[in-house]
């Protein structure tokens, strides 16, 4: 009874800036299709034109009549209870039941059975005699069980409140999902019940998420909003069979081929230049006339610079050709480059760290080079231990030996000394020899502009410059993967296993914490 969720021809900007672009898209029944790209590509802006939110400016959109949205910031009324949003949610599901045991005592009636066959398959395709149990599960494993019904939503925190608004979509079972950013705020048994739950609904679900387990365990396409991914400034909105793993392997394949091109394409400007220089005085330029020879030199002379003209002449309308199609520049990759010398090599030594409140360790040490993880929950002190490190968090009891020439921390919360600085003078500010735009972090248009004006991920991007500008031989990241892009993420993943320096990296990143081959240490609170 399903039907598909269509996208025809989808543009959408604001104030003149094209954020999405000619974008076709069909998510079937049972196809979970997953949006990634850059920050700014248009993923959130994409799921809002879908949910109704806003309207295209240009091209049609199709969607299901039963359609359920969630928004990253719940979308829930703060008037309402937790009991109204949860009986609001299965309210269908109780009537579709009651209407089925209704129209059952007259089935002879050829239009009560017709309504009865109708309802039946509706019924059945939400699962609706299993509602309530669905709602009690969702909202004792999206961490809800222990909390008053008669509380409002204003009285919720923001990822109580995103759980919640979660908990009663799971419970509806919509025709058709949209979400935006749902495994925020959701520990690891919240996000395994999630995917199991999307895993078994039969209708269309479109997601943006940034969670790239999430994306390889429930997603059956992936579609790449940003084009930048691929070398080319039109191929927005790229779709691709398969899950995170699977759209990987074919963007890893589409980047070797774009470096490839790019350097072929390089080579054969470098011949066509130079072949564009040659004159006739290149052309055995040390031989003379011969006696006698002297009409004879004159005419291949004249045919020599026919020959060469028309030679440099080809040469420069071929290098026009492809100056006009160039193959844009790949960026290089990300690199951590500290100074690992004898002298600046970095360990770490702690004994019984103490920080009332927020942290006990009892024992880390970290060798020189070595790469650490540091695991735990929310609420663990990750975030102290990496700050009390770095010299900004006093212990209130305990023994923490640093050694390092320069230390250099990644901030989960990122701010900057003064917010009307540029993002030029605010890295040039930190003495780094290091280039700006040698790091590939800054899109050049943005160097400009003051730093308290840009996105949280276009600040993450700069905080990450700077640690990196600095040069430090111990690196401390908390959170390292928060707000970047996942191209980026891939990125730094393999600056860090390739680094000489001294890393120690808190994260809750599932995919991260997956493919960690270094040593592990727990946190508990």
């Amino acid at each position: 009874m399903s039907h598909p969720l269509t996208l025809r021809d989808v543009s959408h900007g604001y104030a003149g800036r094209s954020v999405l672009d000619a974008i076709d898209l069909t998510v079937a029944p049972g196809q979970r299709v997953g949006l990634i790209g850059e920050n700014g590509s248009g993923k959130s802006t994409l799921i809002r034109l879908v949910a109704g939110i806003e309207q295209p400016n240009r091209g049609s959109i199709t969607t299901p009549h039963d359609l359920g949205y969630l928004a990253q910031d719940s979308g829930l009324d703060p008037r309402n209870t937790i009991g109204d949003v949860l009986t609001q949610a299965l309210a269908p599901l109780h009537d579709a039941v009651a209407r089925l045991e209704a129209l059952s005592h007259d089935l002879v009636n050829p239009v009560a059975a017709q309504t009865y066959d109708e309802l039946l398959t509706w019924a059945t395709f939400h699962d609706a005699w299993d509602a309530d149990r669905r709602a009690e599960i969702s909202a004792q494993r999206l961490g809800l069980g222990a909390l008053d019904h008669a509380r409002t939503i204003a009285e919720l925190s923001g990822g109580q409140r995103s759980r919640l608004a979660l908990a009663a979509l799971l419970t509806r079972r919509p025709e058709c999902l949209v979400l935006d950013e749902p495994t925020n705020h959701l520990d690891d048994q919240a996000l395994d019940h999630l995917e199991s739950e999307l895993n078994q609904l039969p209708g269309a679900v479109l997601v943006a998420s940034h969670d790239r387990t999430f994306l390889d365990t429930v997603c059956t396409a992936v579609v790449d909003l940003d084009p930048s991914h691929f070398g080319t400034d039109g191929e927005g909105g790229r779709r691709f069979t398969g899950n995170y793993t699977a759209y990987l392997t074919v963007r890893r394949d589409s980047q070797r081929r774009w470096e490839e091109a790019y350097a072929a394409q390089q080579a054969e400007l470098a011949d066509l230049r130079t072949a564009a220089r040659t004159t006739t005085s290149d052309v055995a330029h040390n031989r003379g006339p011969r006696d006698n020879d002297k009409f004879i030199h004159a005419f291949k002379g004249a045919r020599v610079q026919k020959s060469a003209s028309r030679r440099s002449r080809d040469a420069q309308q071929r290098i026009e050709v492809l100056e006009r199609d160039q193959v844009r520049k790949p960026r290089p990759p990300l690199t951590f480059a500290g100074d690992f010398t004898a002298a600046g090599a970095a360990s770490v030594r702690v004994r019984d760290l103490l920080v009332d409140g927020r942290v006990h360790v009892p024992r880390l040490d970290v060798a020189a080079g070595e790469h650490v993880l540091i695991e735990g929950s929310n609420g663990s002190g990750k975030s102290t231990l990496l700050k009390v490190l770095a010299g900004r968090v006093a212990p209130d009891a305990g023994d923490v030996q640093v050694s390092a020439r320069r230390v250099g921390l990644l901030t989960q919360d990122v701010e900057f000394p003064d917010p009307a600085a540029t993002v030029r003078q605010t890295y040039r500010a930190t003495g780094s020899e290091l280039l700006l735009g040698e790091l590939g972090l800054i899109h050049p248009r943005d160097v400009d502009r003051p730093v308290g004006l840009l996105s949280e991920g276009q600040q993450r991007r700069l905080a990450l410059a700077i640690v990196i500008g600095e040069q430090p031989d111990l690196l401390l990241l908390d959170e390292p993967t928060n707000h970047l892009s996942l191209a980026l993420v891939e990125e730094v993943e393999a600056a860090l296993a390739r680094t000489p320096v001294t890393v120690i990296v808190a994260s809750h990143d599932r995919w991260l914490r997956g493919q960690w081959n270094g040593p592990r240490v727990p946190l508990k609170l």
